[in-house]
């Protein structure tokens, strides 16, 4: 399994970097030709064909890269915007992981997984599709919010492409600030200002904080926040399966059954404690209503 993933990492890689490779070189080739038309296109003002080496043309000889737009509204050219949507792709899962609730539901459902003893049931797959689709039901709403103010009026035309990436991280900074907790936050305005990563501006209250500190520091304060909460969510679900584990070991070495393990005998009795109390429902329940 690890191999297969290492192989799938790679191979995944690769197709990123050939795609970013053609990406490139239809730019250049589109650049290229629009540069040799104009320069067969120029008519002196004789009525002569320029041919392309007139003076006007020497001053442009210079090699380098330029970006172009398509109009005078600011809007970039197709190549340039597939460029930028690769790299959103390649760095979609990051985004996922790190900027939705999939980090607390994931290791939720590790640890209950964990906890009543079953190895691999239920699988990774199923664990991490769970995961998933929960992770768009919480974050429906968001990526609503998100098309409805910058992807719409970017595709219309109505804003620009920085515009639009101001827009976007609005809803997104909402969801994070309803989780976060003071202390995260103010941990790495601390770790910034004291190592000069970051200027951020002089704040009265937590609420100026808010406003003015960058999607920088929110992030890795999220983040903390995330793993905090999932960790305790964790060790709450820890307590009944641990309960069981030591009345039936107690019970065991009462009997003189030393060699007996005594997972072998509780994970029946954890299975049928989780089936009786519906602990799918009730941990789904739970987890969800964390984020509201």
């Amino acid at each position: 399994m690890k191999r297969l993933k290492k192989i799938y990492c790679l191979a995944t890689f690769f197709m990123a970097i050939v795609a970013v490779v053609l990406t490139l070189s239809v730019s250049f080739e589109r650049d290229t030709v629009y540069a040799s038309s104009l320069g067969q296109g120029m008519v002196t003002q004789d009525g002569q064909n320029g041919g392309g080496t007139g003076a006007g043309t020497t001053g442009n000889n210079g090699n380098g890269i330029s970006f172009s737009y398509n109009n005078e509204d600011g809007s970039l050219t197709t190549p340039i915007k597939t460029l930028l949507v690769l790299t959103v792709l390649a760095l979609a899962p990051s985004i996922l992981i790190l900027l939705t609730s999939y980090t607390r539901i994931i290791i939720v459902l590790h640890f209950a997984r964990t906890a009543i003893g079953t190895q691999s049931t239920p699988p990774n797959q199923i664990m991490v599709g769970l995961a998933l689709f929960l992770t768009i039901f919480i974050m429906w709403p968001t990526m609503q919010q998100i098309n409805e103010t910058a992807i719409k009026p970017l595709d219309n035309g109505e804003i620009t492409t920085e515009e639009a990436f101001a827009a976007a991280q609005e809803p997104i900074r909402d969801f994070m600030f309803r989780d976060l907790q003071e202390k995260d936050l103010k941990l790495f305005v601390d770790i910034a200002e004291a190592n000069n990563v970051i200027e951020i501006q002089e704040y009265q209250s937590y609420e100026e904080l808010q406003e003015h500190v960058p999607m920088v520091v929110v992030v890795p304060a999220f983040i903390i926040g995330e793993l905090r909460q999932a960790f305790i969510m964790g060790f709450v679900i820890y307590i009944p399966f641990i309960v069981i584990d030591m009345v039936v070991s107690s019970v065991l070495m009462s009997m003189g059954m030393m060699m007996l393990p005594p997972t072998t005998i509780s994970l029946p009795f954890k299975i049928l404690l989780f089936i009786l109390a519906d602990g799918w429902s009730l941990l789904i329940e739970n987890v969800v209503n964390t984020f509201y």
